[in-house]
């Protein structure tokens, strides 16, 4: 088929090949070129009359659009959402399953889970940076073959940290993001590395979040070792300590109940909301189902679908933070100078996408049909089970730090225009949407959800394909981006508020 219709009350639909002028679609005719993933009028549509996809808004008219006609950013306007919303009106809970599914993990002292076990080197401030990498880039591979369980060494540098407040939204999301990269159950040794007069100090850290130094837990800074060569050599010499510990790990079968999956897309198009997304959605209905965890995020990639979110909800409470955070981004963006519409990004338009409307009604489908249990700030652990929501901006390596900071032990990322990204020490597993992608891309995507389009594959069998991943990945396989090595400089905190 030339096209694609999504409900019965849209005025467009998408194309699934380029169409030439005179195509005949839904009893019209293209009046241009219409690109493959790019919308068509089915109807007229009257200057500042609403343009309809998935049953839902996706923007306004900006001139009289006819029959025919090519859907997009030169006839289509964005407009703030009006903020009505319904709570806990369309609650939807899964079965548990009868069956308990399992992987093989690492279950820590702490009682988590993880599904990789890597010594982390992580930075309080960009000053430590070179001495964090240097340490870790001391570990080669050939260095660590005698550490069969262990799966790295790795460094999380960032540029923040100092020139910053000492309290406010901004110091308390890099802390979280400390000590969730800290005591993640992915870790297996954690070695935190600072300068010594930062505003971030690593000794509030300690004492805010309780954390006690151990054999697999040590800290340092610059300052008090005295100069970067020695902070080195004392950095290598704590991590070969640390090694045989996190050696003696081993993984044993752990129900999928203790599973945390950041739910995660980048480089969308048009097919997004068609096909990877639903999938992953419907494996998110899988996890619920088993007790485990899905973690939404990307804020200002669910404006103006949080409406169907809120009517998700648990209960009232749940949906009014998520409320919350959608009037904290409009007020943040509109004393920035911005606008919720600056994303989609050039690439996301390219491939069809309009407004953020239409981009975010696709990007919320990755969260599946089930309640929303939960909304966090961002970085902030994530206690509930089954589908949930943190706020982030929407740009991918932050977000997925966030999500990592929070707990989630795999990272799963729906891309349509393509996507090189990984991270650690949460493996990501990539989503294709088109099978084209899937093809020229074939080093990266790990899944090609453009089957349900290219052969007819259902989104249930989709998704279940997905969830299957989870399982294997969860136990040791490899994905696409970790054989590439990806996921040493994607560990980006969100940085709030003012740099002084």
């Amino acid at each position: 088929m030339d096209f694609v219709r999504l409900d019965k009350a849209d005025n467009v639909v998408t194309a699934t090949r380029a169409l030439e002028v005179g195509t005949a679609v839904e009893g019209v005719a293209t009046t241009a070129l219409i690109p493959s993933g790019h919308k068509i009028a089915t109807a007229a549509i009257a200057s500042g009359a609403p343009v309809r996809k998935y049953a839902q808004l996706i923007g306004y008219a900006s001139v009289d659009i006819a029959p025919g006609d090519h859907v997009h950013t030169q006839n289509v306007e964005f407009r703030n959402t009006e903020g009505h919303y319904e709570f806990s009106t369309d609650l939807r809970p899964v079965k548990p399953t009868k069956t308990p599914d399992t992987f093989m993990g690492y279950r820590r002292e702490s009682g988590r889970v993880g599904t990789r076990n890597y010594i982390a080197i992580i930075t309080s401030v960009n000053c430590s940076a070179t001495a964090a990498r240097r340490i870790a880039d001391h570990f080669t591979p050939d260095r660590l073959a005698a550490y069969p369980n262990v799966d790295g060494v790795v460094a999380f540098v960032h540029g923040t940290g100092c020139g910053m407040a000492g309290d406010g939204d901004g110091f308390e999301a890099l802390q979280r993001v400390m000590w969730g990269y800290a005591k993640h159950p992915n870790h297996g040794g954690v070695l935190m590395v600072g300068l010594g007069c930062e505003m971030n100090q690593i000794d509030w850290l300690l004492e805010a979040y309780g954390l006690k130094q151990s054999d697999t837990f040590q800290t340092m800074n610059i300052q008090n070792v005295a100069g970067l060569r020695r902070t080195v050599e004392l950095g290598i010499a704590k991590v070969e300590a640390m090694l045989p510990i996190a050696n003696e790990a081993e993984r044993t079968e752990c129900p999928a109940s203790e599973l945390m999956v950041a739910l995660q897309c980048g480089g969308s198009d048009a097919w997004s909301g068609v096909t990877a997304n639903p999938a992953l959605g419907y494996a998110c209905d899988l996890l619920a189902a088993q007790g485990a965890t899905g973690v939404l995020a990307e804020t200002p990639e669910i404006y103006g679908a949080e409406h169907l979110l809120t009517r998700r909800a648990k209960d009232r409470a749940t949906g009014e933070k998520l409320v919350g955070l959608i009037k904290w981004w409009e007020d943040y963006t509109a004393r920035n100078g911005g606008s919720m519409d600056n994303n989609p990004s050039p690439g996301n338009k390219k491939g069809g996408l309009t407004t953020i409307l239409e981009k975010s009604l696709g990007a919320a489908a990755k969260g599946g049909t089930s309640p929303l249990n939960g909304v966090y700030r961002y970085a902030e652990p994530v206690r509930a089970s089954g589908f949930t929501f943190m706020d982030s901006p929407g740009y991918d390596p932050a977000s997925v730090t966030g999500q990592i900071a929070g707990g989630c032990t795999l990272v799963c990322f729906t891309t349509g225009r393509g996507s090189a990204f990984g991270s650690k020490p949460a493996p990501t597993i990539k989503v294709a949407t088109n099978s084209e992608i899937a093809r020229r891309m074939s080093e990266d995507m790990d899944i090609d959800a453009g089957e349900i389009l290219s052969k007819g594959v259902s989104v249930e069998e989709k998704g279940r394909e997905i969830y299957e991943v989870f399982l294997r990945v969860a136990s040791g396989e490899m994905t696409k981006s970790e054989a590439q090595g990806l996921g040493d400089y994607e560990f980006v905190p969100w940085q709030i508020g003012a740099v002084m």
